[in-house]
């Protein structure tokens, strides 16, 4: 039997879409094997999720480190030992160097809570309350040199309710991303995805926009 398609994840929180990843792996929707989970928190809840399911973990503490560079070399001889095919940032808050993102070119996912390109950064639930957006949402897009400008793989928006509070738009972005996340992966370990021109094909066809509407169950690859 063919190994399975390797996986590292990176966090550097709770890890809710680490779980959403964990679980997708587990029922079988994303055939693939997340190989490894390193955080540069060491009390990163999302590593003692890891531990539950199984999966190793790596602590690779920023503050170790001189340099941003430093770090990232640090975190690339870690990620390496485990041959990934992909490497997904779940919650990692730092911003990685060119020479980082360089090395995995191509095979560097990342989810972002807004509708990129609005809201790139951080604070994203309150500033789209600010702005008077109708839609917001979550995007999980390919990692580029620029922060949070990726070509995007798949949107998916919610409603910007009357009564919205920053914690209550925020919730329900969250579960949007546990069901688009592990979509992307498998669409992405699959070799459904391409980019031309900046924008990403599924299977070779510009998608349709998304984002206005939830785009319902879909069953990954």
């Amino acid at each position: 039997m063919a190994a399975r398609a390797g996986i590292v994840v990176l966090i550097s929180g709770r890890g809710s879409n680490l779980q959403a990843i964990i679980d997708a792996v587990n029922s079988g929707r994303l055939p693939a094997e997340i190989r490894a989970v390193i955080g540069n928190e060491p009390g990163a809840p999302g590593l003692a999720r890891a531990r539950t399911a199984g999966i190793p973990t790596h602590t690779i503490d920023h503050r170790d480190f001189a340099t941003r560079e430093q770090f990232d070399q640090a975190l690339m001889r870690s990620i390496d030992a485990y041959h990934p095919r992909v490497v997904v940032l779940a919650g990692f808050m730092r911003i990685l160097s060119n020479a980082f993102i360089d090395h995995y070119a191509g095979r560097l996912l990342n989810i972002h809570p807004s509708l990129l390109p609005a809201f790139p950064g951080l604070n994203t639930h309150a500033r789209a309350l600010q702005s008077g957006a109708s839609h917001h949402g979550a995007s999980v897009h390919f990692v580029t040199h620029e922060v949070d400008g990726g070509p995007v793989i798949i949107q998916a928006a919610v409603p910007v309710l009357p009564d919205d509070a920053p914690e209550t738009l925020a919730e329900r972005v969250l579960m949007e991303e546990h069901r688009i996340y592990p979509k992307a992966i498998g669409w992405f370990l699959a070799g459904r995805l391409s980019v031309e021109n900046g924008r990403v094909l599924l299977d070779g066809q510009q998608r349709p926009e998304q984002g206005l509407q939830r785009d319902g169950p879909e069953p990954l690859p």
